[in-house]
């Protein structure tokens, strides 16, 4: 089977080297010549653990290929996923303005029966405009064409993108009821996993479209809960932590994304709430709970830079702050919507010099925080600094020679916004220590 990949940002990419392991021809598409051309030469565009050796690979097994030639490769596949961007506008609602370009980009091409995919995060009711600009496009031509369409969200954790493709918690194919032919070439294309028993949900399209919402949104509600109970841990010496366990040993609830800490970032939960939170405004309706999460993360972010400037007696002009970890979560280059970002500008907005360090995301976060010193790794950024700030968990973070960290620090202070270290041993380090909730 041909498919093609219409997009080669995060989500199109990594659909695009996965399926392309299972033994599909897959063409990957992009407008993008620099980044088709880097990506020939092997160059992978994004930090993803496992995805360079996956695209090598299959490359040189002459079933993963990459072009900015879209015309022949709509016409060569039998099924065309659209996994372009959907970025957020300034009201919350999406922007589906790179979705329904390629649509009519279908429409304008397409000279036999296909499937289209939505593989984009999308709000409710795009597969009807993709339809309509398709159809559109078809009425021009003066031609009827015989295609079909399918929703298929992604539920790809950056970091782990490649284990989750590949051993999904659940497939998820929305089609039109009565298009059996579209559903069983879908069941197919993702066979392999029959074999692991994935589960597979067929549904209709709206069903499918409105899935991801409702997923990220209940997983962000529960970062923003867990975090309003650090609040209350912080106000009478409690432990969010044991409270975390208590509630995620009850099977009803879980123990997963009850970790509290700076809010949650990335490409996903804030665009995805965002976007629910406003189709249900247009519908009439409010999501009364994904919008209180939203106001939720916003104070949090506000309650992490009041603790560092609390570290420092309240004197923060003039101070120097080691951040440690920039990314919106570990195993990424993303800064997307990142804790860090806020952060580190509210402390530069009172006066603090940053010093900042990231294993995968320095490069680019430096772009965004043209003021902060880039530094070359932990040490490095701790020299000279009043308070040392863990904003994201990476594992080097986890075994910090503290002699060393002493010895460079003009103060020995720690505010770790991930609770990764244990209060009583940072203080028998000698270090003050502050944490989230504990």
């Amino acid at each position: 089977m041909n498919i093609a990949v219409v997009g080669t940002g995060y989500v199109g990419l990594v659909t695009g080297a996965c399926f392309s392991e299972f033994g599909v021809h897959v063409t990957c598409v992009d407008t993008d010549a620099d980044k088709i051309a880097a990506l020939e030469r092997g160059e992978i565009p994004i930090y993803e653990p496992g995805l360079e050796d996956v695209v090598a690979r299959n490359v040189r097994g002459g079933r993963l290929n990459f072009t900015t030639a879209s015309d022949e490769a709509i016409d060569q596949a039998l099924v065309v996923f659209i996994a372009v961007g959907t970025p957020p506008k300034d009201d919350g609602s999406t922007d589906l303005q790179y979705v329904e370009s390629v649509a009519r980009q279908i429409g304008r091409r397409m000279e036999s029966y296909k499937v289209i995919v939505t593989k984009s995060t999308v709000p409710v009711g795009t597969s009807d405009r993709v339809r309509a600009c398709i159809d559109e496009e078809l009425e021009k031509r003066g031609v009827k064409i015989r295609y079909s369409l399918a929703s298929n969200p992604e539920f790809l954790r950056e970091g782990a993108a490649i284990h989750d493709f590949m051993r999904p918690d659940r497939v998820v194919i929305g089609t039109d009821g009565d298009d059996d032919q579209a559903l069983a070439i879908m069941k197919d294309l993702y066979r392999p996993l029959y074999l692991n028993e994935t589960p597979f949900v067929e549904t209709n399209i709206h069903t499918a479209e409105l899935s991801k919402y409702a997923a990220n949104a209940f997983l962000a509600t529960k970062i923003s809960f867990i975090n309003e109970m650090s609040v209350l841990c912080d106000s009478i010496g409690g432990d969010v932590q044991a409270i975390a366990r208590i509630m995620g040993l009850d099977n009803r609830i879980g123990k997963k994304f009850l970790h509290a800490g700076p809010g949650f970032g990335g490409s996903c939960f804030p665009k995805d709430t965002q976007s629910a939170a406003h189709f249900a405004r247009e519908l009439g309706h409010e999501l009364s709970i994904v919008e209180a999460s939203i106001r939720a993360n916003d104070r949090q972010r506000l309650r992490m830079i009041d603790k560092v400037v609390a570290s420092l007696d309240g004197e923060v002009q003039g101070k120097t702050v080691a951040v440690l970890g920039l990314a919106f979560k570990p195993e990424t280059d993303d800064i997307r919507e990142a804790p860090a970002l806020d952060i580190v500008r509210g402390l530069q907005e009172r006066g603090a010099t940053v010093r900042g360090y990231d294993p995968a995301a320095l490069a680019i976060a430096s772009q965004a925080l043209p003021e902060m010193v880039s530094c070359k790794d932990a040490y490095d950024a701790l020299d000279g600094a009043d308070v040392m700030v863990i904003i994201t968990e990476w594992n080097e973070f986890r075994m910090l020679d503290f002699g060393r960290a002493r010895e460079l620090m003009s103060e020995p202070r720690m505010v770790d916004m991930r609770n990764i270290y244990d209060a009583a041993h940072m203080q028998s380090e000698g270090f003050q220590y502050v944490g989230v909730g504990v």
